[in-house]
């Protein structure tokens, strides 16, 4: 009865370009003096020790976004180097999230695991050209030795050991010698440098975990601040494009870069890292979220996660234009999150079939309806394409309404249903109410009688009365059982993470989530299989969910049909 959402892929090649920014700005001057012979590569290189989220979208689309502009390649990298927090299930993730975006790494997908024997060998080779020696201080020691902003910190009394028994330890630190946590591979470089992450800092630890790809293979592993640059090298990326919080890192980047006298030389950039209003966007903190119970997992549709905005019935192209539309700056804000669900809404106005869903029922029987009698009516699927075509909906002497389109004692200006008004049922008839039937004991309405006009059937020539209200509805005797999940945001506070909170859970909404279980559909929703879309008339957009079986369908709303964003956008 229906057809799927019209014409947008979902997957596939990414054909879409980047508004003007500063990045492709730097590109362009490179391009003109031909740095790196005219290449642009780029990468996306996430941690695999949890799911993405909307801030790394941003990443994703900017990353291979730049590379296909100027005919360049992004290659997918795990930077797994702390295996005690990552896992197979992560790497997964990742890979189906950047796919669903649309986005192709080809026969680019690399580790920095791949190169942990390379890291290995340059930090041998930064031993013996003095740059680099086994620290023995705890590392509460080093943290006190590393000094503040204001004071410089002081030399560690292993600074000084020569190459040879530097080499010898780190070799026995490999083999598994020595305790975890009791020897680091520290750089040396400055103390007393202004910049606190270059004062001598951590380029490996010891530490036994079983890693997802190595196994028990190694007992030390690189920091990030060290493997990350020589893979970006290794891998001959010529843009390290990344987030703001690693600006003040990249003094170590390049002195990492320099020490190791790799080539070529990848050169890395910054922008601003992506904050969405009523959302937390730290991994710890999401991950804490789902370990705790507070969501149902890295999927649930409150969850900015990827896969949480994918279940809840977001479409790449909406999160990609979000994407453009915010841009790529240098400096941090914080984006209304109105804004992504404009995106969604101007997504799906275009292509989602319409349907009636019934959310709160109240029975109404049209006494001068022929019994047994059924209609099917034609209604459109999309007024916005009409290419889309048309669909049945039955209609019977028995429909149901939602509760809230009926008044007894209306106030001025209700125009839906109360006794002896009219009101026009979508795509079917003018119905009028002339009875309202209570519940004996707690003297709740629980059906309304009615009568309808044979001559106002929608479509009719004959058909010229007008009404103010217009209902939608579902025939008893055809209705779909479904379960609806409303969803609002997680969070209570715009900025939940705000220094006066002494744990962002307390601002959790505890209304985020609203689960609807009488709900009736119109019959051709049964055919929804998990993750069409649909908007609901008067109701908003919903998703069916793969919790769906062949008794109950399951929605979840992905959003409103109100658009506060649009609102904004026109004062």
């Amino acid at each position: 009865m229906y057809e799927e959402e019209k014409d947008v892929p979902e997957t596939g090649e990414n054909k879409s370009f980047l508004p003007p920014n500063f990045i492709q700005t730097i590109i362009n001057d490179d391009l003109k003096e031909n740095k790196n012979n005219g290449r642009v590569h780029t990468r996306f290189p996430p941690e695999p020790n949890g799911y993405l989220h909307i801030g790394h979208a941003k990443s994703v689309c900017l990353n291979f976004g730049i590379a296909a502009q100027n005919g360049g390649l992004c290659n997918l990298r795990f930077d797994d180097t702390n295996p005690s927090k990552e896992e197979v299930e992560y790497v997964e993730s990742i890979k189906t999230d950047v796919r669903w975006l649309g986005f192709d790494w080809e026969d680019r997908m690399y580790y920095a695991s791949d190169y942990f024997e390379e890291l290995y060998r340059f930090a041998e080779q930064l031993i013996q050209d003095g740059q680099a020696y086994v620290c023995d201080l705890s590392a509460q020691e080093i943290r006190e030795y590393r000094g503040t902003l204001t004071e410089p910190g002081k030399d560690s009394p292993f600074r000084n050991r020569s190459a040879e028994e530097n080499l010898n330890l780190f070799r026995r630190m490999r083999t598994g010698e020595f305790a975890d946590g009791s020897r680091v591979l520290r750089a040396k470089i400055d103390m007393a440098s202004p910049n606190l992450n270059m004062r001598d800092p951590v380029l490996y630890r010891i530490q036994r975990a079983h890693h997802h790809r190595t196994g028990n293979d190694w007992c030390i592993y690189p920091m990030y601040d060290y493997a990350h640059p020589l893979s970006d090298a290794l891998e001959k990326i010529t843009h390290s494009i990344c987030t703001l919080e690693f600006e003040n890192h990249r003094p170590l980047y390049d002195w990492v870069i320099e020490a190791c006298r790799t080539d070529p030389r990848p050169q890395q950039i910054e922008f601003a890292r992506l904050n969405l209003t009523y959302t937390v966007m730290s991994k710890r903190k999401l991950r804490e979220l789902v370990e705790q119970g507070y969501v149902s997992g890295w999927d649930d549709p409150r969850m900015p996660t990827i896969s949480g905005l994918r279940r809840r019935g977001y479409t790449p192209e909406a999160i990609k234009d979000f994407c453009d539309r915010i841009g790529v700056a240098k400096s941090n804000s914080t984006v209304d999150i109105a804004m992504l669900e404009h995106c969604i809404r101007e997504d799906l106005n275009k292509r989602a079939p319409r349907a009636m869903c019934v959310l709160h029922p109240l029975r109404v029987v049209i006494e001068n309806y022929p019994e047994g009698q059924v209609e099917w009516l034609k209604a459109e699927i999309n007024p916005e394409d009409p290419t889309m075509g048309t669909r049945e909906v039955p209609f019977s002497r028995v429909i149901y309404i939602e509760q809230e389109d009926f008044m007894e004692n209306p106030p001025k200006k209700f125009f839906r249903l109360s006794p002896g008004t009219e009101v026009r049922l979508k795509h079917a008839y003018i119905i009028k109410c002339v009875d309202v039937v209570k519940d004996e004991k707690t003297g709740e309405i629980v059906e309304l009688k009615c009568t309808y006009d044979p001559e106002t059937k929608s479509g009719m020539a004959q058909d010229h009365r007008k009404v103010k209200g217009t209902l939608h509805w579902v025939s008893a005797a055809h209705a779909v059982p479904a379960e609806i999940r409303l969803y609002e945001n997680l969070f209570l506070k715009e900025n939940p993470e705000e220094e006066d909170s002494a744990d962002f859970k307390a601002n959790l909404n505890p209304q985020s989530l609203t689960l609807l279980k009488s709900c009736l559909a119109e019959p051709g929703l049964a055919q929804g299989m998990p993750g069409s879309r649909f908007q609901f008339l008067r109701q908003g957009y919903f998703c069916v969910d793969p919790d769906s079986t062949k008794d109950v369908l399951v929605f979840n709303r992905i959003v409103s049909l109100k658009d506060s964003w649009a609102k904004i956008q026109h004062v």
